[in-house]
């Protein structure tokens, strides 16, 4: 389309200092006389574009028209510009790409950049990421099926009102018909979503209230001392990276684990059996006698063996 092509055009004349009528006709796959009419409807519209003349002349926007590039350090704009493709890359956002256009204007640094991120998800569930956007943007209910930490399956409606990325993982954030309240739905455990036709008018809170918990963690916490063995390294780095970490003089590892609620308690417990004999829980006594009840009863299961 015509316009599409005008507002590329524009950012490459703002990305380059001069480029010829030939180089923009062979991008755009069209003649040079309809680059000539559409640097005339550039100009007509406000942008000042200069003719060059010579043999590497072209056309170029005027430097006091482009953005003041002191606005913005080359670590700011290429900070930038590494979110907005991780973005862009997960959910297909085309403003998104429009916007790291507008900042390589101003990008001075041709460096490699030092920084890469992929907020992408290995588990595959990057069309979910753009249902449930999708969603917010059009204010959509939609609706799936979610496991809770304790494995009960549970039908929901929800009207979507924000994705969140937090503890290496993807988080929505609703209002759950069901429940009549907010909920956080951690979207690892989200099965069959649709988004429906429905939409809901009701204003909400763009983000989750803040809540006492950081209070509420100094005052209920239980610490769970945990020992690895050399060849489990590796893994109990990956699981337990917040934990306070102690080598042993033989190689081995200790880590100093914060529990604050029963929920993390039935989490901890089948990551730690997944160690195998890799691992032995020193304290406290009451995660002991858990692990050894799990362990009774998986030996039950094979009374045969």
């Amino acid at each position: 389309m015509k316009l599409e092509r005008l507002i590329s055009m524009i950012y490459m004349l703002l990305n380059n200092e001069v480029l010829s009528a030939s180089a923009l006709a062979e991008k755009y796959k069209v003649s040079q006389r309809t680059i000539y009419r559409d640097i005339d409807v550039i100009c007509a519209a406000g942008i000042p574009v200069v003719s060059y003349q010579g043999v590497n002349g072209g056309y170029g926007i005027m430097e006091a028209y482009k953005m003041d590039k002191s606005l913005l350090g080359s670590y700011d704009v290429g900070s930038l510009i590494t979110i907005l493709h991780s973005m862009s890359t997960v959910f297909e956002d085309v403003q998104a790409l429009e916007t790291i256009n507008k900042l390589q204007t101003i990008q001075t640094d041709t460096h490699m950049p030092s920084l890469s991120m992929d907020i992408g998800s290995q588990r595959g569930y990057n069309d979910f990421l753009r249902v449930i956007r999708t969603a917010i943007t059009e204010c959509c209910v939609i609706r799936f099926e979610y496991i809770n930490a304790k494995s009960e399956r549970t039908d929901r409606t929800v009207e979507p009102i924000s994705l969140m990325y937090k503890y290496d993982n993807w988080y929505l954030y609703g209002f759950c018909r069901g429940r009549k309240d907010y909920r956080e739905f951690k979207l690892s455990r989200i099965a069959d979503l649709t988004a429906s036709k429905e939409h809901f008018r009701k204003h909400h809170q763009a983000v989750p209230p803040t809540r006492h918990f950081d209070r509420y963690k100094r005052e209920h916490s239980t610490d769970a001392v945990l020992h690895f063995s050399v060849d489990c390294l590796a893994r109990a780095m990956d699981f337990f990276y917040h934990a306070a970490k102690s080598f042993n003089d033989d190689g081995s590892l200790t880590l100093t684990l914060k529990m604050y609620n029963s929920h993390e308690v039935d989490w901890l417990l089948p990551v730690l059996l997944s160690f195998g004999d890799g691992v032995e829980v020193v304290e406290p006594p009451e995660l002991r006698q858990q692990i050894k009840a799990k362990l009774e009863k998986m030996i039950n299961r094979y009374p045969e063996v």
